[in-house]
């Protein structure tokens, strides 16, 4: 299992230091970022994050998904590499 984690269905006013503090709970958090349009500079509703190891990871996957963050409940699942774009 990989480190790095999608964490879909986020609230649109949710912020990278939000994700950073509600991962925190589940281990060491490397890196959180909320994915944002470029033209309108607002949240596309998904981010990752990256934990310190594979075992904060897991935990994180079992501990937080399905939980609210900002009044909704987070999808919380393991990345998976971007598709080759055309």
């Amino acid at each position: 299992m990989a480190n790095k984690l999608f964490v879909g269905s986020l609230a649109w006013s949710a912020t990278d230091d939000d994700l950073a503090n509600f991962f925190s709970d589940a281990g060491t958090v490397v890196s959180a970022k909320v994915i944002v349009d470029r033209e309108t500079n607002r949240s596309k509703g998904f981010g990752f994050v990256e934990m310190s190891s594979d075992e904060e990871a897991k935990a994180a996957i079992d501990k937080l998904n399905g939980k609210d963050l900002n009044g909704r409940p987070v999808a919380v699942s393991e990345a998976r590499p971007q598709a080759p774009r055309d």
